[in-house]
């Protein structure tokens, strides 16, 4: 079966200062003795990619499954992730893979669904899904196979969409709290890599201001066809959840389990790199408010404590506001920092 894998490959050129030496130079070959002991060389992947198996072992819908549903013309080839790769039932073949590829290193995500069918902790653990990822975990590890865990990878509960709007509602940050807490408890002492988001940028622009990413809200101003949704505002409001769950999430592993589990616990931000379009001042601040719109919502709350300030001023009332506890808690809520990155823009004024 096929396992998505990224292969990066570099070739060094010695630099020359003539043409010919230039196009007579040969790669270096790239080995791994050459990176430093430790260095983690994996693949990843995300629960409703790949799991499959949407109806079975007691897990409960996530908008991901009614998203792709009730909107399949957004899927470019009208598929789901009802059978995706069919993790759930091949995971030892996956693992089978990594090894004989020779990654040290696994990426993947839980389905907060599978684990809470109904989202909250008073709606009971499905202990079915609990044995499905400690299956997975001892696995990887027999293998030599580190696990890097994903907690939240945009397939929120559809009970907790229907119940109060899920992301859109503050009330999502205690659910999930109890959701990290039991994740916590039952994988840590295994698992000594958590990530509490993955990509919180995506999820906001894509699934409340685009509305090609679950849950699909938008403005009719944003894009044709959207009947839902508040473009200029939502994601604000969602970010700004995403952000207070991932604090407190952190502050209770690093209360909690940190100092017996000896994990590590972070976030995994998404941005392009920005480039001025001209060599012009106008250029290079439009540059910088493009980064400080990606980049920055999400790294200068964890690292600052607050938005950027071009965003305090341009979005104005519609972007929330911390509490000086909140500020003061979400400061500093990593061990490490993970960065998707995928291409460039050239920002114009």
């Amino acid at each position: 079966m096929s396992l998505l894998v990224v292969v990066l490959v570099v070739v060094v050129v010695t630099a020359s200062s003539t043409s010919s030496s230039r196009s007579e130079a040969k790669p270096r070959e790239l080995g791994r003795s050459q990176f430093h002991e430790g260095f983690f060389f994996g693949t990843a992947s995300s629960a409703y990619q790949y799991e499959g198996a949407v109806r079975e072992g007691g897990r409960g819908p996530s908008i991901w499954d009614t998203f792709t549903h009730n909107h399949p013309e957004k899927i470019a080839n009208g598929s789901n992730g009802d059978i995706a790769i069919d993790s759930y039932h091949r995971y030892k073949e996956d693992v089978r893979i990594m090894k004989d590829l020779g990654l040290n290193a696994y990426r993947f995500s839980l389905s907060w669904s599978r684990i809470l069918p109904n989202g909250k902790l008073n709606g009971g653990v499905n202990m079915e899904g609990i044995k499905y990822y400690n299956n997975l975990i001892d696995k990887l590890i027999s293998e030599g196979v580190e696990p890097f865990v994903t907690l939240f990878h945009w397939d929120s509960p559809q009970a907790l969409e229907q119940q109060y709007g899920g992301f859109l509602s503050n009330l999502i940050v205690e659910d999930f709290r109890d959701y990290a807490d039991i994740c916590f408890r039952e994988f840590g002492d295994r698992v000594k890599y958590w990530i509490t988001f993955n990509e919180p940028w995506s999820f906001s622009v894509g699934g409340y201001s685009s509305g090609i990413l679950a849950p699909g809200r938008c403005s009719s101003w944003e894009k044709s066809g959207c009947r839902s949704g508040d473009s200029g505002r939502e994601p604000y409001i969602v970010a700004h959840n995403q952000l207070l769950a991932h604090a407190a999430a952190v502050q209770m592993y690093r209360h909690r389990y940190q100092g017996e589990q000896k994990g590590r616990i972070g976030i995994t931000i998404v941005s392009n790199w920005m480039i001025p379009y001209e060599n012009s001042n106008e250029d290079k601040n439009a540059t910088k408010r493009a980064l400080d719109f990606m980049y920055g919502w999400f790294m200068d709350p964890i690292t600052k404590g607050d938005y950027p300030d071009s965003m305090r001023t341009l979005v104005g009332n519609r972007l929330p506001r911390f509490t000086k506890e909140q500020s003061k808690v979400i400061n500093g809520t990593f061990d490490f920092i993970g960065l998707n990155y995928y291409t460039a823009r050239y920002p114009e004024y």
